[in-house]
């Protein structure tokens, strides 16, 4: 099979990737308690809205157009949705789901868990403490 052969390289690694994704989003999704913000579910549902039109078009109109609107581009822009949905997880799925289906991009595995996990967890962390030093 093509597809146990990329992004993990081998059938076991592949196994192990897959394996740990869903891991991740069973216990992300089983942690969620729903009743909690039941009060406040017009404007969370306004947010997410808005926030979904955003990102779409943010995708559509930058990140897709300065990647170089190729197949490289489409797969970063659909890691790109994947991360505007939550985290970095969510953004290999969706990448993986687009590369079982039309092919590798092996540049697209190595930008976005760089730029989403590594930068932007360290841009965090800075605007965090700078954050807290206002307080």
């Amino acid at each position: 099979m093509e597809w146990s052969k990329w992004p993990a390289g081998t059938p076991a690694m592949n196994v192990i990737s897959e394996f740990s994704l869903s891991v991740f989003l069973a216990m992300s999704l089983m942690s969620i308690e729903l009743w909690t913000p039941a009060s406040s579910a017009g404007v969370l549902i306004i947010t997410m809205l808005l926030q979904s039109v955003a990102a779409v078009a943010f995708i559509i109109f930058i990140v897709f157009r300065l990647m170089g609107k190729n197949y490289f581009a489409a797969v970063i822009s659909e890691g790109f949705a994947g991360f505007s949905l939550g985290a970095t997880p969510t953004a290999i799925a969706n990448m993986t789901a687009v590369t079982q289906r039309y092919g590798p991009s092996p540049v697209a595995f190595i930008v976005l868990p760089l730029v989403s996990a590594f930068f932007v967890d360290l841009a965090n962390a800075f605007i965090i403490q700078w954050l807290l030093g206002f307080s």
